[in-house]
């Protein structure tokens, strides 16, 4: 697909363009003209090819859409429909004119997450801490995990059950394999057998039910067996089957039908004991709050042997190694990887100095910050819910929320600014007045 060149069509004095009627005091006209869009340019023409294909839409669309619609917390379709109707979202994709219609359908943003990749997401992240300029070249950082969960239902056996049957009914019907039974009925009235099991009365009768669609689910997972041909369907048979002979204590579980992967990770909160998704590592400036690396973990780790990719990651963005980082005490055990010593909350003994001590002692006052950057994470930039497809959406999610809220970071300081301006412009206007008041009195008197 050939990426298609950029428009410059003649202005007319008539109709003027974004740039001539927008605020160049907006945070968004200022950060669009403050990212550098050709870098992407450069790095994303190897995902098109000239050969074959219709246009495709210009790459800077396709960034700035994927940026805003983790800025503002949408959806795909939702990000499609406001474009169409936001001036300031236009002109930070790079429109001239005032466009009322949709920039593409919502799969469009699918398909380009795919083709650039997570090496592509963590350019755009890369680009975010250049933008911040010098505060993301600070020397010392925090680092904590967390867990980005995955979209999909609390997961238990009976409800395992009933989608393999669900899905295997689907196939047979696909392929135009009869099944002896559909057990339609059958699963209705277990399902009426199943309510209330909290109920000491109904307890017994809803673990018998629930025995009965484990019973039903391998008939059918056999019975399509016997009828498909040995490659049809092979990998999602191989799952059903894993999932009808795991038990209770089974370590490396299957929690979703349509998400293999999700791992259940217990964090020790009191509100939330287990929670099924993926790890994600958040590396945090420790002086500015510039987020410098965000990397999903796979599997379950320890804290402790996630740092050395989360380290390696942080050097491959920001250019420059960290010399000390601070942790919480689900990392002890690890003091040093590589270049970089590690800190993690302890009893100071008597070798200390004093003033070492005082010094640990902020940085851990100051690693404290990264719990609500974290919380800001999932509530405003689609961090608490992933609902993107593979591990792949799961790198893809959480690079695109760290570099969300570093856009926003330079967004609020220009805001900061900008107030600031306006706030010191009225005290002088004010001692203005006062001082021609004064006069006045004075020449009156």
């Amino acid at each position: 697909m050939l990426a298609k060149p950029k428009q410059t069509p003649q202005l007319n004095f008539l109709l003027p363009g974004l740039k001539e009627q927008l605020s160049s005091k907006h945070p968004l006209y200022i950060r669009a003209n403050q990212v550098d869009w050709s870098f992407f340019d450069e790095h994303f023409k190897k995902h098109y090819r000239e050969e074959f294909g219709r246009p495709a839409l210009p790459i800077r669309l396709m960034v700035a859409l994927l940026i805003l619609k983790h800025l503002r917390n949408l959806s795909d379709e939702s990000m499609v429909e406001q474009w169409a109707e936001n001036a300031y979202y236009q002109y930070f994709s790079g429109a001239e004119f005032f466009t009322p219609g949709p920039p593409c359908e919502a799969s469009e943003l699918v398909h380009f997450r795919n083709r650039i990749g997570a090496e592509g997401i963590e350019l755009i992240l890369k680009e975010s801490i250049r933008n911040n300029g010098k505060d993301g070249k600070e020397d010392k950082a925090s680092i904590d995990t967390t867990v980005q969960e995955k979209n999909i239902t609390y997961p238990t056996d009976n409800k395992l059950h009933r989608k393999i049957i669900k899905r295997c009914v689907a196939m047979a019907e696909k392929e135009g394999i009869e099944l002896r039974q559909s057990y339609k009925r059958t699963l209705k009235k277990l399902g009426s057998d199943q309510r209330f099991r909290t109920h000491p009365k109904n307890a017994k009768k809803a673990r018998r039910a629930d025995r009965k669609v484990k019973t039903i689910a391998g008939r059918l997972l056999r019975e399509l067996i016997r009828k498909l041909p040995a490659s049809m369907f092979a990998e999602d048979l191989t799952l059903f089957q894993r999932i009808l002979e795991q038990k209770r204590n089974d370590k490396n579980k299957v929690y979703s039908v349509h998400e293999p992967e999700v791992r259940c990770i217990s964090k020790g909160k009191e509100h939330k004991k287990y929670e099924f998704g993926s790890k994600v590592s958040i590396a945090l400036t420790q002086t500015t709050g510039v987020i410098i690396g965000a990397l999903n973990i796979a599997g379950n780790q320890y804290d402790g042997h996630t740092l050395e990719a989360v380290l390696e990651q942080q050097k491959r963005l920001s250019g420059h190694v960290l010399s000390e980082v601070f942790v919480d005490r689900g990392y002890r055990g690890v003091t040093k990887v590589g270049q970089t010593t590690i800190h993690s909350p302890k009893t100071f003994n008597k070798k200390i100095s004093r003033y070492k001590q005082k010094k640990l002692r902020k940085g851990f006052t100051r690693r404290a910050a990264i719990e609500p950057v974290i919380g800001h994470l999932k509530a405003n930039y689609r961090l608490s819910r992933n609902f993107y497809k593979g591990i792949k959406g799961d790198s893809i999610n959480v690079m695109l929320a760290a570099a969300a809220m570093n856009f926003k970071r330079m967004i609020n300081i220009w805001k900061e600014f900008f107030l600031a301006i306006l706030l010191n412009m009225n005290q002088l206007v004010y001692r203005e007045r006062h001082q021609q008041h004064l006069l006045k009195s004075l020449f009156k008197a």
